[in-house]
């Protein structure tokens, strides 16, 4: 599953025009872009704290929080984009959280 380009669809709010995407290399990048969408949004809302920090849960609250999200993921051997939806994203969330923590 490593470098598979991964094309992340979120909309925010129920407003249409809140739909956006983000292109990344890799499943692996897709999540850390993800975690990172939550740790600006955080910031915005304390800015005078300087170490924020944050459990699985209060990700998967701002996860289930959205709108919309999923994912498009490409698979060589078809040559094509498979989607993935909300409950995708969050379990390959927590296992590479639970990689990355490991290390």
């Amino acid at each position: 599953m490593a470098n598979r380009h991964t094309i992340v669809l979120m909309q925010s709010s129920p407003n249409r025009a809140t739909r956006t995407f983000m292109d990344y290399g890799s499943i692996s990048q897709a999540m850390d872009g993800i975690c990172g969408l939550y740790e600006r949004k955080l910031k915005e809302i304390n800015p005078t704290i300087q170490n924020i920090t944050y459990d699985i849960s209060d990700l998967y609250n701002f996860i289930d929080g959205l709108a919309d999200l999923s994912a498009l993921i490409f698979d060589h051997s078809i040559q094509a984009y498979l989607p993935y939806d909300r409950l995708w994203i969050k379990h390959r969330m927590f296992q590479h959280l639970k990689r990355l923590a490991s290390q």
